[in-house]
């Protein structure tokens, strides 16, 4: 039976028993969830094994990296600097970032970067891995990089470049890396466990990640024995330049080792943030709700970060999504806990979001890279959220 540790309020119950089944029935190995209500943690919880290879036990503070939850980290630090007024998210990126201007995005806004509408999800030719970590080459190839589509007549997840194009435009406003920005402005004040880039110092906290093989690959079965409603994707992955690979292959390798304290150590804003449950739910509650004398959006901020932008058919994804300025917004499949909840997944199961109707804020972590359509873990957990909401 998997040791578990932590605290859950009156009526949030249930969050506990889906916690609890996550390990019985659904694969996690070493997790953390934590859920905040009107500005006050309400749920936290953590269980588990942090290192399989030690058997390392998950702790309270056992660290964890997020992959793309980590843009909802970013996207709050670029709409921190709108609300400061030096950032204009409806100027050219070109304003802050001249050389971006090449190749006929002169007049691309902030906000379509923030969107994924600016057709740059990948580059002509992939960086180095090492280059790409060191940022400023990655960042040069893009601002030469020729959109992929007419940007603004779609959107597609731009899975890695956001990192760097959004990225870049908070180094040019603020005069810092978006690792530093998001630390000094947010993490402090906030006492998050969240970083953008891991301090040699924190490594000890780390949890080790464990990559799950799909039991069945459908890129190698006969298209006639596809679901249906999966052939188009099926389609996109076999087909080595559709735009679902190319916007995963921008360095070279294209293949990234997660698990490498130098990959790790870098900061990539898309897909390396590492951190806790309580770090994530807690700067989506400061977003909606004072935290301990802390809140970060006022209310015309969060109505334009949580407005939405773009919607249906996702040019690398090939299923339908929506987006606000940088946040994921609920869809059929990623409901949250209501309509207006906003805040983003990571590869495997990683989520983090908030609810200003409920005034939830909630986070989930875990080791267990799985994903797919039968990854219920997170699913679950938020499930288990309304059904505590409905029943206090």
């Amino acid at each position: 039976m998997t040791t578990m540790d932590g605290e859950v309020a009156a009526g949030f119950e249930p969050v506990r028993d889906a916690f609890a089944a996550n390990f019985a029935q659904h694969g996690d190995i070493g997790a953390a969830v934590c859920v905040y209500q009107d500005g006050r943690p309400v749920v936290d919880l953590w269980g588990g094994v942090a290192d399989p290879d030690t058997g390392r036990p998950w702790t309270r503070d056992t660290l964890q990296l997020v992959y793309s939850a980590t843009k909802g980290a970013t996207a709050t630090s670029a709409h921190l600097l709108a609300q400061r007024g030096a950032l204009d998210l409806d100027a050219p990126v070109a304003t802050y970032w001249p050389e971006f201007a090449a190749n006929g995005k002169a007049e691309i806004p902030v906000r379509w970067l923030l969107s994924h509408q600016a057709g740059l999800v990948s580059v002509d030719q992939p960086v180095p891995l090492a280059e790409a970590l060191a940022w400023h080459p990655m960042a040069a190839a893009l601002a030469a990089q020729r959109p992929l589509w007419a940007p603004g007549t779609a959107h597609g997840y731009h899975g890695r470049t956001w990192g760097w194009l959004v990225g870049e435009v908070i180094r040019r406003v603020s005069g810092r890396s978006p690792g530093r920005f998001f630390a000094e402005e947010i993490a402090t004040p906030l006492g998050l466990d969240f970083f953008i880039g891991l301090p040699t110092s924190e490594r000890d906290r780390l949890s080790r990640m464990v990559y799950k093989q799909p039991d069945v690959d459908l890129t190698a079965v006969p298209p006639e024995s596809i679901p249906e409603e999966l052939r188009d994707l099926v389609a996109a992955w076999r087909d080595p330049n559709s735009l679902s690979n190319r916007a995963f292959a921008v360095t070279d390798p294209a293949e990234i080792d997660f698990n490498s304290p130098e990959v790790q150590a870098a900061e990539l804003p898309a897909s390396n943030g590492i951190g806790t449950a309580r770090g994530l739910a807690r700067m989506y509650a400061a977003l909606i709700d004072e935290v301990d004398g802390v809140r970060l959006f006022t209310p015309a901020t969060l109505a334009s970060a949580t407005e939405e932008q773009a919607s249906g058919a996702d040019q690398v994804m090939v299923v339908p999504s929506r987006f606000s300025s940088g946040y994921m917004l609920p869809t059929e499949t990623n409901s949250m806990t209501g309509p207006n909840s906003f805040g983003h997944t990571g590869r495997g199961g990683s989520l983090g979001f908030a609810d200003p109707e409920h005034g939830i804020a909630f986070g989930y972590v875990m080791n267990h890279i799985i994903g797919g359509p039968d990854d219920m873990r997170a699913a679950s957990l938020v499930d288990a959220v309304r059904k505590s909401l409905g029943s206090i």
